[in-house]
């Protein structure tokens, strides 16, 4: 068996798979924060797996971005160049809230009394000007301790061009300080930016004592539960690590979770020829939307947390998938602005109490309630019937909306549903329309427990002609961890112009990385005969700041600039005449593991039945009565024509008026908006 764990801000996921047979089993719980482990174990508890029959356990968690959005890390001190202590807080001048008189920075996770200078310099070029001054650490060791630091982060001026300091100096402070974790920022990444790479230190730093307690807590519950397979976290690239690599390295697991499903998607497309795809994620806490062209996904070193309207956020210099994330999940709460305005989220009302109408004390309207309301949800079928919904104390709660907006409580119910609808079609434009890509050249993927709830009113919204819920969607993320390979990404800054005269260059500068990669996977255990790389270069062109990445087959300085003018153009809707700049070159390596089979949905005997009917609402078309199905009972070929209800335990579709809903080969219900091209 394979098995895979996702733990969301409100429940906690489980898939596995039996390889003999292709059988897949789903569990979900309810999330347990803060002992999020205990989850996972009542997650496997209740799948009543066999521990000793899994070869391969595959987790995806939110314990590292929680640390740093709830501030409950170490106490963390930086270590960096004589005079570059303040480079932490300086950070950028950007100001995204640019007419605020009021604006104030973010404060940095290390006060300035725990950022410490040592004598040494190294230039752009790698060049070492003054030496380093190894005696001054003793010192700056004693005064970490004396304050008590648990975690220390050491980030040299130009040290992605050499980190031969870096490396001599986060060496002796663990020598001198063997209690305390120590990472050095060319550890994590060996991309240029001095701010970004010493925040990127940072909070590597400032979640390791806590990943690391959290990973061997969950290891010792496993092993006490007979689990021997390997153990392995999902990471924010799309690819998997170890847990003894994951507690060295714990910023690769900020964007853990969510990257399931985009995995989930591709391999769903690889498989029904559908590559181009948006894939719709909604949870109980957020909505997460991504782009999927020609069957890959877009991977960024640019990810930021807490960046929004007003913030500049924190950067992580990481690859990570390119997600864009809102606080419009199913626990999201609705409230009214001081001018009187309806509001979805960001606040949750998460797993604890939840919505109102999970009836365990939540006092705030949300976005389940309003669909509760709407009779999108069957109250008696919520997890296949393990929850009983109450619609009083959701029509109770919604009120405190409809009081101030002077409507009654049906109204309020729709209206946070419209906009819990337009802020996700901002979302999705996010990933698609202001990146250069139309949405009508995609279909949309849509899971999570909410997903089919809200996908076939925003495809119709962007034009987009298909909507596909795969199986099970709201174990999705967990079961597109199975779909994984173990992936490294290296990054390594280094300016060349794009010309044929640098191309012996640029090709010692990738081989050169090949070679760090082949013993990065041999020291891991694997063979290098099964690595497979991916090359990519960020290329601009000569004066501009903004890069394009690029893939490269072969080097060939003409080909690339071609591929770089395609690309520019695209995203920005021009090109120039000017001389091309390699900035940064990304290889990522990759052991392919094996996955799941994808099986034949198993055919259904006889005419599709109507489970039920009842009222719901649709919006512009008003109340009408709808057709309900259970999705168990739909077999390929399958057809049901909207308005209608497709339910499942943890998941609700819905199709609109005009729309027509099939089952095709693989289970997944394929809906045609009637709009599109």
């Amino acid at each position: 068996m394979r098995l895979a764990t996702d733990i969301g801000g409100t429940f906690t996921d489980l898939v596995f798979v039996d390889d003999a047979t292709g059988e897949i089993g789903l569990a979900k719980t309810a999330s347990t924060p803060p002992a999020f482990s205990d989850g996972i174990m009542n997650a496997i508890g209740k799948s009543q797996v066999v521990p000793g029959a899994v070869e391969h356990f595959v987790h995806g968690t939110t314990v590292i971005i929680n640390a740093l959005t709830e501030r409950n890390g170490a106490r963390t001190a930086l270590v960096t160049t004589l005079g570059c202590r303040d480079v932490l807080e300086i950070g950028r001048a950007n100001r995204p809230d640019i007419y605020n008189l009021r604006f104030r920075k973010q404060p940095p996770f290390v006060p300035r009394h725990l950022r410490y200078e040592v004598t040494e310099r190294v230039n752009y070029k790698g060049e070492i000007v003054t030496p380093l001054a190894s005696d001054e650490l003793t010192g700056i060791a004693d005064r970490i301790r004396a304050e008590g630091c648990q975690a220390v982060a050491v980030s040299f001026l130009h040290s992605y061009a050499n980190d031969e300091h870096e490396v001599a100096a986060a060496e002796k402070l663990r020598q001198l300080l063997p209690d305390v974790q120590v990472t050095a920022s060319s550890e994590i990444t060996r991309e240029w930016r001095e701010y970004e790479r010493t925040s990127t230190a940072v909070l590597n730093a400032y979640v390791r004592p806590v990943a690391a307690a959290y990973l061997e807590s969950l290891e010792a519950g496993l092993t006490e539960r007979g689990f021997v397979a390997p153990l392995d976290v999902m990471k924010s690239n799309g690819g998997t690590a170890t847990f003894e690599l994951s507690k060295q390295q714990p910023i690769h697991m900020v964007e853990s979770g969510p990257v399931g499903g985009v995995i989930g998607a591709a391999a769903i497309g690889e498989r029904i020829a559908e590559r181009n795809l948006i894939t719709l994620d909604i949870g109980g806490t957020t909505a997460k939307c991504s782009l999927i062209e020609n069957g890959e996904f877009k991977i960024s070193t640019e990810y930021r947390i807490e960046r929004d309207a007003l913030n500049a956020g924190y950067p992580i210099k990481i690859p990570v998938v390119e997600i864009v994330e809102i606080g419009a999940g199913g626990g999201s709460i609705a409230w009214i602005d001081q001018g009187g305005a309806l509001k979805i989220g960001p606040k949750s009302a998460g797993a604890v109490p939840g919505p109102a109408c999970y009836g365990q004390g939540g006092s705030e309207p949300a976005v389940t309630d309003a669909n509760l309301i709407a009779g999108r949800i069957n109250p008696s079928y919520f997890l296949g019937g393990e929850i009983e919904l109450n619609i009083h104390l959701a029509r109770q709660e919604m009120g405190k909306v409809a009081g101030p907006l002077g409507v009654d409580v049906d109204q309020a119910a729709l209206g946070v549903i419209r906009v819990v609808n337009a802020n996700m079609v901002n979302a999705l434009k996010l990933v698609s329309v202001r990146r250069g890509y139309d949405p009508r050249d995609f279909a949309l993927i849509a899971f999570g427990g909410g997903g089919g709830m809200h996908a076939a009113a925003l495809a119709a919204e962007l034009h987009i002609g298909k909507v596909l819920i795969p199986p099970a969607p709201g174990h999705f993320s967990a079961w597109g961890m199975l779909m994984s390979d173990a992936v490294q990404d290296f990054v390594r800054t280094r300016l060349f112009r794009s010309e044929p005269e640098n191309e012996s260059a640029i090709g010692e500068m990738i081989a050169e990385m090949e070679r760090g990669a082949i013993q990065y996977f041999s020291d891991a255990g694997y063979e290098s005969e099964k690595l497979s790389l991916s090359r990519f270069l960020d290329m601009r062109y000569h004066g501009q700041e903004h890069t394009v990445r690029v893939p490269v087959d072969s080097i060939d300085s003409l080909e690339m600039n071609e591929r770089f003018h395609a690309l520019h153009e695209r995203a920005y809707t021009f090109r120039l005449d000017s001389a091309v700049e390699i900035v940064n070159f990304h290889l990522t390596a990759f052991v392919a593991t094996p996955k799941p089979k994808f099986k034949r949905a198993a055919p259904v005997k006889g005419p599709v039945r109507i489970k039920s009917t009842r009222d719901v609402h649709y919006d512009d078309w008003g109340l009408l009565t709808s057709a309900v199905y259970e999705r168990d009972t739909l077999g390929p070929g399958a057809v049901a024509q909207g308005p209608a209800i497709i339910e499942e335990p943890a998941a609700t579709t819905v199709i609109y008026p005009g729309m027509t809903a099939v089952i095709d080969e693989v289970g997944n219900i394929v809906i045609q908006t009637g709009a599109g091209r």
